[in-house]
Formats: C-alpha cells, structure tokens, sequence
C-alpha cells in the first residue's frame, strides 16, 4: 500500500492524477494546492517529532507545524482552542476528557487504506482472541461513536473513530542494576525501605496515580475493584500509602520530564522508579547499565492517536487524511519503533526496518549486531535482547492503562496535596 501511495504522489506531480482518482479510496489533492497547504499539529515531545515533518514535506508536499506540550497543556488546549489547530496528537486517556466538548470530528475509517491492519487492542480491545482486557481506559473504549456528530463513545467498533492510533508501549519500572546488585521482580519493590531515598515516582497525576495502584496492589496493601476508576476511599487509601512513604524518606524526586527522568537515572541519586522504555535506553547509550524492567504483576500501558479538529475542512481535511494515510503506512512506525515504542499497524513498519531491528524490536530475539536509534546512537550491543521479550510478551502483559476516572476532579486534588506533603 506504501507503495501504491508513493505512485499516487508520482502520479499528482506529472497531472495525470485525474486518469488514477476513481481507482483510489483517499481524498484527492491536487498538486497546485499541496504546496500551500499547512497544518498545524500539537502533543508531547514523544511523537512530536521535527524529522516526521520534514519527511511529511517530503513525500507529501505540505507543511506540518508542530508544538510539542505536556500532557497537561495538551489537554487543556484540545478541550478549549479547537480553532487553534488541525490535529491534536493526544493519548487515549486524554480523549476521555476532550471528546465530550466537541472539539473534535470523527474519522470515517472507510478513507483509513491501512485500518484492516491497526492492531486489535485499537479496535476490539484484544491482542489476541485469548486476550483479557487490561483495566483502566482501554483504547478501543474511547475509539469509536455511532457517528460524525456524537459526543459519546460507541461500545463496540464503528464507521466513525475518534483517534486513529499511532503510538503506544507498556511501561514499567526503571532500574539501575548495578547499584541495587539483586533480582527485582514485583511493583511493590518502589517502597521498599532499602531504597530509601533513591526511588522515584512521575509527577503526572492521571499516570502516577496507576503507577501507585499497581504498587499499592502489588503489596497486597489494598485490592481495587477497577484500578483505573478508583473510589473516593481507594484514591485515599493509595495516597495514604504513598504520603507516609514520602514522609519517611523514600523519594528522591518527582519528575514530570523525560529528560528528568534520565538524569536522575543516570547520576545514580535514583536507582529505582517510574519510567519510559525510550528513557531507559537513552541512559543506556551514555554506558551506563539501565533496565526497563519486567514485573511479575504486568505493565501499565499507554496509548496516543491523531484526532482533527471540528474547524478541519476542505482540501486540508483532504491533506489530513493523506497524513493520516502515510503516518501508518510505515516509515513513522519504524522510526519510533526505534525509540523503543510500538507502531499501531507493525506489519507496514517492518517494511521500513532491517530483519535485525525487526528482531530485536518485535519479536525479542537477540541482535545480530549493534541495534542503533534513528539518530544514529548504539542502544543496545549484538547479543543483547530487548527487555521484556517480544511484542506480543509485552504488550500481552498489561495489567492497566492510563486512565481519567470518574473521581478524576477528586483524585487531583489528593494528588496535590500527596506532592505538597
């Protein structure tokens, strides 16, 4: 399909776009207009990536201005300025909070040429037919509404999506195993006493607070009807734990940034906490042992997607879903696969990635030879494999995703308080 899009584009640069129109499924536009057409994204630094618009203006011919923000500033800016973008790059969580305003439109999947090959935990929740579906807000349980004007969410997959899915990964503790010299196994190990000090948490409300929940659990010290929609008295009971953990000591710091979380990793003042695959593997690329570590009770995922704004129209709605169209047709997913992030139709990435890469990122086996990032940095040596095993031992693993609970309002403000403790 890559393929056929890149004869398409061929096609509209010679004028004889007319003669092939009736035999493609995504809008057309023309070349004369390409050039002038801008469109402006938005979202974290994960995905908000410069060399992603510079191959956008490359094999698509437009202008993508992109602003990268935290989850917050994200949030806050796709619930409340829909006319001040096109595209909101934004997590599946996130979605929970601005679908409802309306700022949004819904995505006619019948223009996706790739929607057959967006992994299941995307449209029906399932990795595989045997799977269990993970607590938390799900993906697939904020994908969908019955229609282009719905503002609530359907229960099952329909014509219309909210975000088409791009980026995810399951997410762990990071660990320095040279400094802590032992097995590390389970959750519950964030508050052990002999970490006093050097441990660490995210200070993202809506993320951290799952990351307790799967400590909390793991100590067997509360057991949640839903982890990812606390009660009042669970939210209370999990910063109780975690507020007299911090007034002993335990804590180092609260990061809210990758780069914090790299450096608090890397200087050695932390050797156990919440943390990001990519993270992991930038302190390993300084030479400094590092271990985005599996855990016994499972993983805390996370997912982001593209979403169009409502004021999206005309010929740069066309552009969008040409975007849309090639952000899935595999050179993206490639890129951040070697980040150490999964793409959400992995079968057109593999398109874009050497049989090693494929691999050592994919399918756990160990490399062959040096695995390098897409900027040129050794992250992992031949012989290694990566932490975690395969895709489907991951991904296959997840115990939750990030989540917005109905006591969301509640839970912030224990949160707050849990940081000002």
């Amino acid at each position: 399909m890559s393929k056929m899009r890149y004869s398409r584009r061929s096609l509209l640069k010679t004028g004889a776009a007319a003669a092939a129109a009736s035999a493609l499924p995504a809008p057309m536009i023309w070349a004369q207009e390409i050039k002038n057409i801008t469109l402006r994204q938005f979202g974290t630094g994960v995905s908000n990536l410069n060399e992603v618009a510079q191959k956008v203006k490359e094999d698509l011919g437009f202008t993508l201005e992109m602003t990268a923000l935290d989850s917050d500033s994200v949030t806050q800016r796709a619930a409340t300025q829909p006319d001040s973008f096109d595209i909101a790059d934004i997590e599946y969580w996130i979605c929970k909070k601005v679908w409802p305003t309306g700022n949004l439109q819904a995505m006619d999947t019948t223009k996706l040429t790739n929607y057959d090959k967006i992994v299941g935990i995307f449209r029906d929740g399932k990795l595989t037919p045997e799977s269990v579906i993970a607590q938390g807000t799900a993906p697939h349980t904020v994908g969908f509404v019955e229609g282009p004007g719905s503002t609530s969410f359907a229960k099952e997959q329909t014509q219309w999506m909210t975000l088409v899915p791009t980026i995810y990964n399951a997410d762990t503790l990071g660990i320095r195993p040279d400094l802590i010299g032992r097995p590390i196994e389970s959750w519950a190990e964030l508050l052990n006493p002999e970490f006093k000090g050097k441990a660490s948490i995210l200070d993202i409300s809506s993320i951290g607070i799952m990351d307790m929940a799967m400590v909390c659990e793991a100590t067997g010290k509360i057991k949640y009807g839903d982890k990812g929609n606390m009660t009042r008295d669970e939210i209370d009971q999990t910063i109780a734990i975690f507020t007299e953990a911090k007034r002993a000591g335990q804590f180092r710091a609260f990061w809210k940034s990758f780069d914090e979380s790299v450096n608090l990793m890397a200087s050695g003042e932390v050797v156990i906490q919440s943390m990001w695959s990519p993270a992991v593997t930038a302190v390993k690329t300084r030479g400094i042992p590092c271990v985005f570590q599996p855990l016994k009770e499972g993983y805390r995922a996370w997912g982001g997607g593209l979403g169009l704004s409502k004021s999206l129209t005309g010929a740069k709605l066309d552009a969008a879903y040409e975007y849309i169209n090639w952000y899935l047709s595999g050179w993206v997913g490639a890129f951040l696969m070697r980040q150490g992030y999964y793409s959400a139709v992995p079968e057109t990435s593999k398109e874009f990635m050497t049989p090693n890469e494929w691999g050592y990122w994919f399918e756990g086996k160990p490399a062959e030879e040096d695995i390098a990032n897409p900027f040129g940095q050794v992250m992992a040596k031949a012989g290694e494999t990566r932490d975690g095993g395969s895709f489907y031992e991951r991904m296959g693993h997840v115990a939750c995703w990030n989540s917005v609970m109905d006591e969301n309002q509640y839970m912030v403000r224990k949160w707050n308080e849990f940081i000002a403790a």
